[in-house]
């Protein structure tokens, strides 16, 4: 997914083993991912999207506004605060359970996207499976 403050930028959804770079983007008071090649379209992320940072990542503390550094190299995304309209949803949240928000990253960090979630089965599909299983079973 991509945050609400980046609506009006070109987009697209991530692929597994994408290059990324953290950067601000044009036009807006945000901050995101975009292809290493292609700094001007946002990478979407999907809930549970595993990426591994290059370098310990590096945020902004959103109290003190300090540079920290995140504990691991590796995150997993997903999204908080989805009850709140207009703030940012879009966070990482690393293995010692530290959740920094996609936009509090520094700019200019390298990541590269592991594993992509599974696709959830739609409807239709299962529907059409168990139809063909009715069917074998009244043959």
């Amino acid at each position: 997914m991509c945050d609400y403050s980046l609506e009006n930028v070109a987009s697209r959804p991530a692929t597994v083993a994408d290059r990324l770079v953290s950067t601000n983007f044009t036009g807006t008071f945000t901050r995101g991912f975009a292809g290493a090649d292609d700094t001007g379209t946002a990478v979407c992320l999907r809930p549970g999207t595993e990426i591994a940072f290059e370098q310990a990542p590096r945020f902004e503390d959103p109290m003190s506004h300090s540079e920290q550094t995140a504990s691991g190299m590796t995150a997993r995304f997903r999204q908080v605060n989805l009850q709140a309209p207009c703030t940012h949803h879009d966070a990482l949240e690393f293995a010692d359970g530290t959740i920094v928000l996609v936009a509090r990253l520094i700019s200019g960090q390298r990541a590269t996207v592991l594993q992509l979630p599974v696709e959830p089965e739609t409807a239709e599909p299962a529907a059409e499976a168990a139809k063909r299983e009715a069917e074998a079973l009244n043959s």
